[in-house]
């Protein structure tokens, strides 16, 4: 059942470490920290993602800034309580990591940053078009895990992808393909008060919709 529970979604990333380990939590005496990697784009924009990392994989007391590293996982979240609701918080959860040098092939996009996930439509998807006419449908999928818990992953489909996934019906099986992006927001706190924030999301390159 676990490995069955891993194929349906799989993460595989190479980025520059950019940030030291700070802890997460604990689980029956292993612990986890977080560690964000850069990640280009072909158009020379790195996406920051950030990793949830155990201190049985890798020394988390070393300074590994500017090191790059190959990582396979899974796209995970959680709920995180904050400002009397609840805020998705999203991470690659790391089953291995290894460093690599630099190469061309490390270098090349398609290969740097891939996603894969089969799971279920949870919410109605939000279709809209840029004011250039750009097509974009905005999806929610949720991606069983063991023990009855699920992920719920953001996907952003383009293009004739979008007119297809505007289609979809909540409950709706699907399997998606893409990259892990990073993008920037800012957050009204309140009157006087504003944040900036990173909102994780997948950019879909393929997606089919399976009929049972």
């Amino acid at each position: 059942m676990a490995d069955k529970v891993f194929e349906n979604n799989q993460v595989s990333i190479v980025g520059e470490i950019t940030s030291d380990f700070t802890f997460s939590h604990e689980v029956y005496g292993e612990g986890f920290y977080m560690v964000e990697v850069a990640v280009s784009r072909l158009s020379n924009f790195a996406d920051n993602i950030p990793l949830m990392v155990s201190e049985r994989l890798i020394d988390v007391s070393e300074n590994y800034i500017g090191q790059k590293v190959y990582v396979t996982g899974q796209f995970r979240s959680y709920n995180k309580h904050e400002e009397c609701k609840n805020r998705l918080v999203l991470s690659v959860f790391v089953r291995e990591i290894e460093f690599v040098e630099d190469s061309e092939e490390v270098e090349e996009d398609i290969k740097s940053n891939q996603i894969y996930l089969d799971g279920y439509i949870c919410k109605e998807p939000i279709y809209r078009k840029t004011p250039l006419g750009r097509e974009i449908a905005d999806l929610l999928v949720a991606v069983n895990r063991s023990y009855g818990k699920s992920d719920y992953i953001p996907c952003i489909c383009w293009g004739r992808n979008a007119r297809f996934a505007s289609g979809f019906e909540v409950g709706g099986h699907v399997q998606v393909w893409g990259r892990i992006q990073s993008r920037e927001y800012v957050k009204k706190i309140n009157e006087d008060e504003i944040e900036k924030r990173i909102a994780y999301e997948v950019s879909v390159s393929k997606i089919d919709f399976l009929v049972s």
